[in-house]
């Protein structure tokens, strides 16, 4: 005969929540401190609720989707074990880029003689600082200029980062004199040939 004084505990499915970090938080690594309320049992059985602070130590190159697991940080219940919390890295929207993968994604607005004849623009990067760049090529829809080792860090290949990518988004005139379109009109005619 078998005794059923040893109950088996369960554990409960971990509790989710979203960690919200900033590019440059995901960029540089940063520490995150968060204040969890838990339910506990008491040694009378009964539940009281317990704030603790965690730490998480974001490293940098994380991407959204990393999960970060504290176990038996979360709430008790009678006959279990305590749940473990995963917290979920987010992405907050960025005002300037956009990540995709390890690279960042830059978007510029240039006037239409600047994308016909050349330019020099000042492009920002994630950490504040700026870089001149100097295009001579004819930009035309879809031209992109690649910025090497200013994206993010790679967590997997130490000292690796991605590409910046400057898109250019061309600002064509809204209206053009008469005069001004035959100008258009013959000098592009000339470059055909």
């Amino acid at each position: 005969m078998f005794s059923n004084s040893t109950e088996m505990m369960m554990k409960p499915p971990p509790i989710e929540k979203r960690l919200e970090c900033t590019l440059e938080e995901l960029c540089y690594g940063c520490m995150k401190k968060i204040k969890v309320t838990r339910d506990v049992l008491t040694n009378t059985g009964h539940i009281v609720q317990e704030e603790e602070l965690l730490t998480i130590k974001v490293k940098p190159g994380w991407k959204k989707g990393t999960k970060i697991t504290f176990e038996g940080i979360g709430n008790e219940r009678p006959g279990m074990y305590a749940a473990d919390i995963t917290f979920v890295i987010a992405e907050k929207r960025h005002a300037l880029f956009r990540r995709v993968g390890d690279d960042l994604e830059l978007a510029v607005e240039i006037p239409l003689v600047k994308a016909l004849t050349g330019c020099k623009i000042s492009v920002p990067l994630l950490g504040g600082e700026k870089l001149d760049l100097k295009v001579k090529d004819i930009i035309y829809p879809g031209y992109e200029k690649i910025i090497e080792g200013q994206g993010m860090p790679n967590p997997k290949d130490q000292g690796k980062r991605g590409n910046l990518r400057v898109m250019f988004l061309v600002e064509f005139p809204m209206e053009l004199a008469d005069e001004q379109r035959s100008e258009v009109v013959r000098i592009l005619r000339e470059s055909d040939e």
